[in-house]
């Protein structure tokens, strides 16, 4: 091999992940890019030649950790091996050139569309190259208005998948490579989002949604089973909203049933849901399907039917709260969550105050509090009455105080359950049940060291809370 050959040939990368579980796919999909072009992949960035860091852009706070990851990356410049570092993700697409030139620390900012040519991207940066960084547009331009106009876009203008290499199942074609042996997975259903919620700017840097086929899901879900994956998390930016654009918001419904026909694959979990989209025939599969799991990740932001509006929601605290007895009627075990944003623009103290009462009578299994901060390029950006910051800060450290207070009386609620317990931590074993998400909820905790690997599972009953989490005695 020739010495220019050598000083081309694909080196050793890191991928750091920040943000939710969609990104976690978004960087297995592109390890199974750089792993295919020949990169060794390498868990710590302190050992990796370039530094690839998948960054979030939802909300300020999510934001600064990812420049902090950057920043922390680019100290490793002096190891003696760390030669580049990388930034792609939701706040590279959402950004691009801004974040170029406000992070010279980062030796690139990549969007979406070099995702399909990640390692040619790569080895220019490394071989002393440079990549410009791209002129944020609006995803949503990207395909027709009408969802069922965009399957021929599908592919190259959303979902960033090319014909890939690595073959999963018969006619169907799926790059990914697991960069963790947990027993649990993501797996992206659909990208991208058509609700216009006046806080959120992911559709404008996502795009407009697209459901992924079922047969590449179903092919998906078969080589994550291979991989030792025994319960996959169905992610998305609206679940609910899978199969619009096949014409059939069925489609989803019918397709839980061949999920959970696949070997080794135990529990199948939802996540993201619109309650103004939750259907009678999606609760019933969710409650009936065998291996899918009686859990419901409602995205209520709010109970107050006038701040939704202003949100450009849909639902009220009655409406909730209705949707939440009929999910208890099917399913009384049923674990329910959701996150709630307070200091919303215009809210009043008793628009607050009906979100109080809301969360104190939903008896829910976890919740998250945010208080409202401006997002650019978004509705509520320019909306009036802000509320105050100090407003803002006091409601939210109230909410939460007595959000902790009720998660716990939920969890006592459930002493004397029977519950089944994935093991994800040997040493402490500690797992989660079937109402408990991965990293977002609670934990369940196996009395008795030592006795359970990671992936298995426990039949326990609850026999005490330690906050919000459950401790169980094996059956």
């Amino acid at each position: 091999m020739s010495s220019d050959l050598q000083v081309k040939a694909p080196k050793t990368v890191a991928l750091v992940t920040l943000g939710c579980a969609r990104n976690e796919v978004d960087s297995e999909e592109l390890a199974g890019r750089l792993a295919a072009d020949g990169w060794t992949l390498v868990d710590d960035a302190a050992l990796a030649e370039v530094a690839v860091i998948n960054t979030c852009g939802f909300i300020e706070s999510a934001k600064k950790d990812s420049v902090d990851a950057l920043l922390e990356a680019h100290s490793l410049k002096g190891n003696g091996i760390t030669q580049a570092v990388v930034a792609v993700g939701c706040m590279a697409e959402r950004y691009g050139k801004e974040l170029a030139e406000a992070l010279p620390e980062a030796d690139a900012i990549l969007g979406f569309d070099d995702y399909t040519d990640i390692s040619n991207r790569l080895r220019t940066i490394i071989n002393g190259g440079s990549v410009e960084a791209h002129t944020p547009k609006d995803r949503r331009t990207l395909l027709p208005i009408s969802p069922a106009a965009r399957a021929e876009n599908r592919d190259a203008a959303v979902l960033n998948r090319p014909e890939p290499t690595n073959q999963f199942g018969q006619g169907v074609r799926v790059m990914r490579k697991r960069l963790e042996s947990a027993p649990v997975a993501p797996l992206k259903i659909a990208s991208g989002c058509d609700r216009r919620c006046s806080f959120c700017a992911i559709p404008m840097f996502r795009g407009s949604f697209v459901s992924r086929r079922p047969v590449e899901i179903i092919e998906e879900a078969k080589w994550l089973a291979d991989q030792g994956v025994s319960e996959i998390f169905l992610v998305s930016e609206n679940t609910t909203s899978y199969g619009k654009d096949f014409g059939d918001l069925k489609v989803l419904e019918t397709m839980l049933p061949d999920l959970s026909a696949i070997s080794g694959i135990e529990r199948i979990r939802l996540s993201y849901l619109q309650p103004a989209e939750m259907r009678p025939s999606l609760l019933q599969a969710m409650v009936s399907v065998p291996k899918v799991v009686p859990y419901f990740d409602l995205s209520f932001q709010h109970a107050s039917g006038s701040v939704l509006r202003r949100m450009r929601r849909f639902g009220d605290s009655e409406k909730f709260l209705h949707l939440i007895e009929q999910i208890r009627a099917l399913a009384p075990e049923a674990g329910i969550r959701s996150n709630v944003i307070v200091g919303f623009p215009g809210e009043t103290q008793a628009e607050y105050q009906e979100l109080v009462h809301f969360i104190s009578e939903a008896r829910m299994d976890a919740v998250g509090v945010f208080g409202y901060s401006d997002e650019d390029k978004t509705e509520a950006l320019t909306l009036p009455d802000k509320v105050e910051a100090d407003v803002i800060r006091h409601r939210v450290e109230e909410l939460s105080t007595m959000v902790d207070e009720l998660l716990m009386q939920r969890a006592e609620e459930r002493i004397g359950e029977k519950v089944r317990v994935l093991i994800e931590d040997a040493e402490l074993q500690e797992g989660r049940a079937e109402h408990q998400g991965p990293e977002v909820d609670g934990s369940t905790f196996i009395q008795g060291r030592g006795q359970y690997k990671v992936g298995e599972y426990v039949d326990a009953i609850v026999i005490d809370v330690a906050g919000a989490d459950l401790v169980a005695q094996p059956l």
